[in-house]
């Protein structure tokens, strides 16, 4: 079994910065993919960015250039930066992790919001 928590959400200005952790624990060591996802009222869950355990990653376009994905070097925390920030991103945000058997686990979700 993997856990995941999250946590550095909160409120925010537009234009400013924030970053959210999560912390993996459990059987990491078959994970070979995290990644953040963020639901916004009405909406529904959507990807947001993932690292694999080579150290590819990958973003949704509304958020390349402004956030940056990554992780510790003992694979077992996942970081999300997130810079010049506009209210079209708030949201929960959701760590998530896939192992090599395909299973997902996810986090209970951290609010992030942004006031214009």
């Amino acid at each position: 079994q993997v856990q995941l928590r999250e946590s550095g959400g909160g409120l925010v200005q537009s234009g400013g910065s924030l970053r959210l952790s999560c912390s993996v624990s459990g059987i990491v060591s078959g994970i070979n993919q995290m990644g953040w996802y963020r639901q916004a009222p009405g909406n529904q869950r959507e990807w947001v960015a993932a690292v694999t355990k080579g150290g590819s990653t990958n973003y949704v376009d509304s958020v390349k250039g402004r956030f940056t994905i990554s992780t510790n070097v003992a694979w077992n925390t996942v970081y999300l930066e997130m810079n010049m920030m506009q209210p079209e991103d708030t949201a929960v945000y959701y760590c998530n992790t896939k192992t090599i058997r395909g299973n997902a686990y996810w986090g209970q979700g951290t609010q992030v919001t942004v006031s214009s």
